[in-house]
């Protein structure tokens, strides 16, 4: 009797299937699912499939699964380094002595058999966020991070106790799940899990008498370290730092990696593009049109005095470069993007100038553009006047309208604002 199906559902095969039919279908998923041709979204199926084609090809294992489902592979020994999939296969937590005896690690699989090599299984990285101004990343900084982490205990070596204080729980056999079976139908056989209450999962007991009195039974005590964090000269926003092995220790696990991820500051004048700056400058009309040399602060504490010559216009909304004034290159500090400066150009206010002298202005500057002679007597041609603009215009000229009616309708004698309005115009 087939106790659990979960791994023939992989392979899509029959509990009845024969080794032969197992490993043509194996092979055929194998091509469809394999990560080089699929995508790495399929690696853990992948992974799963190739799980299942080492426990149905091998008849040993492949009886024991089918009398006593997983709880059969985790009592005969079964892992070769495939807990974490067949944690996940299976829907319950790896580690903490689960069913697999603390193996980690996935073999590699070939197309008609299998091969495994032992891997220590890693524990989880632990992530950091690192707050930067653009001008650490311009010039390059040394931080000393302080870090908590977790150490195994030094007293009792990440034991726990002393002598036989540690012990397998007797409860769930070691595996940190009791395993129970419910039958729903005649052949049919629904497999439930629960975590150990006795072990918490742990899969092991702590006599109380002999448990370490420096880490109370937990193997692991915390620590306080200092990592001296390099930001290099070019590096960017969100760019990681990795400490490898630098994460919480756990026995019988590789310490996983502390992993500080870069997170740049906004800057009050910078904006940065890639490897390139850009800045907005503020200027009057005088500049744009006689020449400038304006004193601007670098990221780097020099005074850059940008020049543009006597003659050479600077338009509104023009962008002009400064080479090689940009960040530096990851890697390569000597070789720096470009400066991009765009500009706002202030002109006058309202009659600045007495009218003589802006004639005289005018007669320095361009000549006007030449309009043809326009015969104003003509009924069709009417002079308007451009007047300042106001954003409450922009909510549309049906408003207008209403206004204009409205106003019309309580102003019988038509010198409202109707009549200015019309008047006005015709000035």
């Amino acid at each position: 009797m087939v106790v659990d199906t979960k791994l023939y559902d992989l392979l899509e095969v029959s509990p009845n299937a024969s080794i032969n039919d197992i490993k043509k279908q194996y092979k055929k998923l194998a091509r469809q699912f394999h990560p080089d041709k699929a995508g790495a979204e399929f690696e853990e199926k992948f992974k799963e499939i190739s799980v299942a084609y080492e426990v149905l090809s091998d008849p040993e294992k492949r009886e024991m699964y089918d009398r006593y489902g997983e709880k059969g592979l985790s009592e005969g020994g079964f892992g070769g380094g495939m807990e974490d999939i067949l944690s996940h296969i299976f829907g319950h937590g790896g580690g903490h002595g689960g069913f697999f005896g603390g193996m980690g690690g996935f073999g590699s699989f070939g197309m008609g058999g299998s091969s495994r090599r032992s891997q220590k299984r890693k524990g989880e990285d632990t992530v950091h966020p690192l707050k930067v101004t653009l001008e650490d990343l311009y010039n390059g900084k040394l931080v000393n991070l302080k870090l908590k982490k977790k150490i195994i205990c030094t007293s009792c070596k990440g034991t726990g106790g002393k002598g036989n204080a540690v012990q397998r729980c007797s409860s769930c056999n070691g595996n940190g799940i009791k395993v129970s079976f419910q039958q729903l139908a005649p052949g049919m056989v629904q497999q439930i899990q629960k975590v150990c209450s006795d072990c918490n999962g742990e899969g092991e007991v702590i006599d109380a008498k002999n448990r370490c009195k420096k880490c109370l039974g937990k193997k692991v005590c915390d620590e306080t370290k200092i990592l001296e964090v390099q930001v290099d000269k070019g590096m960017k926003d969100s760019q990681k730092i990795t400490f490898h092995n630098e994460g919480d220790q756990q026995p019988g696990i590789e310490s996983g990696d502390v992993i500080i991820v870069l997170k740049q500051v906004e800057h009050p004048r910078f904006k940065r593009k890639g490897n390139d700056l850009y800045l907005k400058l503020t200027i009057g009309l005088t500049e744009a049109l006689c020449g400038f040399v304006i004193p601007i602060q670098h990221l780097d504490n020099r005074e850059l005095l940008v020049t543009s010559s006597a003659g050479k216009v600077i338009e509104p909304d023009s962008t002009r470069v400064l080479l090689n004034e940009g960040m530096p290159h990851y890697r390569s500090p000597f070789d720096k993007g470009h400066m991009f400066v765009s500009f706002d150009i202030i002109f006058p206010q309202n009659n600045y100038l007495e009218l003589e002298k802006l004639k005289l202005l005018e007669s320095i500057l361009p000549p006007r553009a030449k309009v043809t002679d326009i015969d104003m007597t003509r009924e069709d041609v009417q002079e308007v006047m451009l007047s300042s603009y106001d954003a409450s215009m922009d909510n549309g000229s049906s408003n207008q309208r209403e206004a204009y009616h409205q106003d019309d309708d309580g102003d019988d004698d038509g010198h409202g604002p109707h009549g200015q309005g019309m008047s006005c115009a015709q000035q």
